[in-house]
């Protein structure tokens, strides 16, 4: 979803939504194939709200499994987040792929927990100096599926988000 800094309390809530472009499309493929979950810092919205937002631009079906820091208490990147989301799974840490653009957020506190990371990054940024990379990178949403099929290859189980 498309964040709008000006838009206060909960995104089902705002006067506009939207999709990231081709992000329909890709949740689509993977979720033909893989349970899909997302996890986000979202303090003042559940789960249902979250839904309801997803609901909004048509994504909501995709999702298997909706975590919020507000139901979870805590935020990413606390590795108990990530560690607490692999668990509703029914998966180890090592067998769930974190897709995010926020490297911090997304992809160091995941990798910091154990888990597999996908840095969606359109703009082109750099990895921090001294950080661990990605074990995937895409500039484009319909990359998506492809990036998370090659680490699939290299997992025996795999959950996303």
């Amino acid at each position: 979803m498309r964040v709008f800094p000006q838009s206060p309390g909960p995104m089902a809530h705002w006067p506009r939504v939207e999709a990231v472009p081709g992000v329909e499309h890709a949740l689509a493929t993977l979720h033909q194939r893989y349970r899909l979950g997302l996890l986000t810092n979202a303090a003042d919205s559940g789960e249902a709200l979250v839904r309801a937002a997803l609901g909004r631009v048509g994504l909501e079906g995709h999702f298997d499994l909706v975590l919020t820091a507000r139901e979870l208490g805590c935020r990413k990147p606390d590795p108990a987040c990530y560690r607490l989301a692999a668990r509703v799974l029914g998966c180890r840490p090592a067998e769930v792929v974190m897709v995010g653009d926020d490297y911090d957020a997304d992809v160091a506190g995941a990798r910091r927990a154990g888990l597999r990371a996908v840095w969606y990054n359109p703009t082109g940024l750099v990895v921090p100096a001294g950080s661990e990379p990605p074990d995937e990178q895409v500039s484009s949403l319909g990359d998506l599926a492809p990036a998370i099929e090659r680490l699939d290859k290299r997992l025996v189980c795999l959950g996303q988000w």
